[in-house]
């Protein structure tokens, strides 16, 4: 189907954009990668009256690191973050996640921001930036201020960011040297959302859980940070019967629905088995 018209504007910094935004009211989109809004849009289920597209506000884009934390811009590409070499040594489990979503046409054209704000439960990365305790900047019409990954998501589709505001960028504090690492994506095709999937990281010394946490996807109506799973291995060698406990524990607060991808039960008990499969991966790349 073809879009219901709209107005197309396209800002050059990340002030135009919040202007045009506040100026433009509530029948105004921001327009990330697309890859969610436009099919909305051929659907008719969403019909904004313009669109503030992003792509061309370079401030938005890239990588960097600044003291203990690396700084990645809204606008960096799935595809960008697969190949940048600051992730590769010091964040992997961001390039590990997107390799894993989609396909390729889709990794150039969507984005991390995209992806972690407009609150699809069945995205990868929000359970991620929640497993590593990333911090989402956004800008509005009153200025800049930051959310915790953890407190940004409030239900499917609905999030702490306010009317005009967008978020500009992603700030993850870089792991300790040596800390293990996994994302487990059960999906039923290429470029399908997760079943379920689990993120892990964690830091091992003298072969014991120093630290971990752990992120769930697609098995609520939010991401899921499995705290009380984190609490039972936290300390622990990893011994069958406790990663057992662990594995219930983040089992039992998922709420999943029945659809395509399977009944809840067995979406429930796949979250389970890529809980399980990350551990293992994560355990075996940590090192002390």
């Amino acid at each position: 189907m073809i879009p219901a018209n709209f107005a197309y504007h396209s800002p050059s910094t990340v002030q135009e954009a919040v202007a045009l935004l506040a100026e433009l009211g509530d029948e105004a989109r921001a327009l990330a990668g697309g890859h969610s809004l436009i099919p909305m849009m051929k659907l008719r289920l969403s019909a904004p009256e313009a669109l503030v597209d992003l792509s061309r506000i370079a401030a938005l884009k890239g990588v960097r690191e600044e003291g203990a934390e690396i700084v990645i811009g809204a606008m960096t590409t799935q595809h960008q973050l697969l190949q940048d070499p600051i992730l590769a040594a010091k964040l992997p489990l961001i390039p590990e996640t997107s390799a894993v979503i989609a396909d390729p046409q889709i990794r150039y054209r969507g984005t991390l921001g995209g992806n972690v704000a407009n609150g699809d439960p069945g995205n990868d990365m929000p359970a991620v930036m929640m497993t590593l305790d990333a911090t989402y900047v956004l800008a509005g019409p009153n200025g800049e201020r930051s959310v915790q990954a953890r407190e940004f998501y409030q239900g499917a589709y609905f999030t702490a960011a306010e009317d005009g505001e967008i978020l500009t960028t992603v700030r993850v504090p870089t792991p300790p040297a040596g800390a293990g690492f996994a994302y487990e994506k059960l999906k039923r095709k290429v470029g399908d959302y997760a079943t379920a999937a689990a993120a892990v990281q964690l830091t091992m010394s003298a072969g014991t859980v120093a630290t971990i946490t752990i992120g769930l996807t697609n098995v609520s109506e939010t991401p899921l940070l499995a705290e009380d799973a984190m609490a039972i291995l936290a300390g622990s060698r990893l011994e069958p019967e406790i990663v057992d406990r662990a594995v219930k524990a983040a089992e039992a607060i998922t709420n999943p629905a029945s659809d395509g991808r399977g009944p809840a039960e067995y979406r429930t008990a796949m979250a389970g088995v890529m809980l399980r499969r990350a551990l293992a991966r994560a355990a075996a790349r940590a090192q002390g």
